[in-house]
């Protein structure tokens, strides 16, 4: 059985779509989304930000509102660095032009 979520973007109930309208004659609406939580499915995933908003627009609406709460949530203070190795390494085009290529490999300080 699916349960259902109201889209949180500000503006939702402002957008002009016919899947937006109800009421009848003489006192229509434009009505925020309704999103289901289809729970049952084995790729349902709770944590998804589309449980929540019904479209990206809706989402960034959301987060540009409310920007400096969700930053204080976890702020951060310093930058987050992943050890790589860098190596340049010649290859070949499909047409046999020679060039030189950037590869990246992570580095696991993990002993892993």
């Amino acid at each position: 059985m699916s349960s259902f979520n109201w889209c949180h973007g500000p503006s939702c109930h402002t957008n002009d779509t016919q899947d937006r309208i109800r009421g009848v004659k003489g006192s229509k609406v434009l009505r925020t989304k309704k999103i289901a939580q289809r729970t049952e499915s084995r790729w349902y995933n709770a944590n998804n930000f589309y449980n929540y908003f019904c479209s990206n627009g809706c989402y960034n609406d959301f987060a540009n509102k409310h920007i400096q709460e969700i930053v204080a949530i976890a702020p951060r203070t310093e930058a987050l660095e992943t050890p790589v190795n860098v190596e340049k390494v010649q290859d070949t085009t499909y047409t046999g032009h020679s060039y030189t290529r950037v590869e990246i490999s992570r580095v696991d300080n993990n002993g892993g």
